[in-house]
């Protein structure tokens, strides 16, 4: 009870906030490691994902492969990166070791949806003289649509919580309030900074499933059958 009070009462000090070693400034790079980290993964994963569970070849390989990539730690291949010439690049390390870990989910939940769209429906779809790419961006994509959702929320809230090792390269986030307060032997810091993180990722993932449920393709069309 002491350290969750005291986290409190670090969490409600004005000063922790503020400043290059605040809050706002922490968040706003946990933010940005996070956010282009989870763009360039979806970039990477989903058109590769999608297009795989389209033809249905070459899927169950490339989801063994990416999910293998689960066992190497994040943590190993961030500091091996920063010890190569990349670590010259700035953050660019830290970048490719969490996009490393965020492709698996992206790619095996799209492929898995992609795959488990109902055949019979797929069939009748080609069958009133739908092409390709019709039949991907009319049916399968729309029936899959949740599953690839689940993969982009699992993903960004993996990314949160892992981007916090970004610290131990010396780089930013909120990362760096935890590593500081346990160089400081300060417990309330320590758990302060992964309340925050908790909580981020807690707001990410309801901001998602606000986003999801508004953009759901098959939204008007159960409006319209209902």
């Amino acid at each position: 009870m002491s350290a969750m009070a005291g986290a409190y009462d670090w969490l409600t000090t004005g000063a922790n906030w503020q400043g290059e070693k605040g809050v706002w400034h922490r968040l706003a790079e946990h933010l940005y490691f996070s956010g282009v980290t989870l763009l360039v993964s979806c970039l990477i994963a989903l058109p590769l994902a999608l297009w795989l569970g389209h033809i249905g070849k070459g899927g169950g390989l490339a989801v063994n492969v990416s999910n293998a990539g689960r066992a190497v730690p994040t943590l190993g291949v961030l500091v091996v990166l920063t010890l190569t010439p990349l670590g010259r690049h700035g953050d660019l390390p830290t970048f490719i070791a969490l996009v490393l870990f965020a492709v698996p989910p992206l790619l095996t939940n799209a492929y898995i949806g992609m795959r488990e769209v109902d055949r019979s429906v797929v069939e009748a779809a080609r069958g009133m003289g739908m092409s390709g790419g019709q039949v991907f961006r009319r049916v399968e994509l729309p029936l899959a649509y949740p599953m690839v959702m689940t993969g982009v929320r699992s993903a960004a809230v993996q990314v949160i919580a892992t981007a916090t090792l970004a610290a131990m390269a010396g780089k930013g986030g909120l990362g760096r309030i935890i590593t500081a307060g346990f160089n400081l032997q300060d417990t309330p810091q320590v758990v302060a900074g992964a309340v925050l993180v908790a909580v981020l990722a807690l707001l990410v993932e309801g901001v998602l499933v606000g986003v999801g449920r508004v953009l759901n393709p098959m939204r008007g069309r159960s409006a319209a059958a209902r």
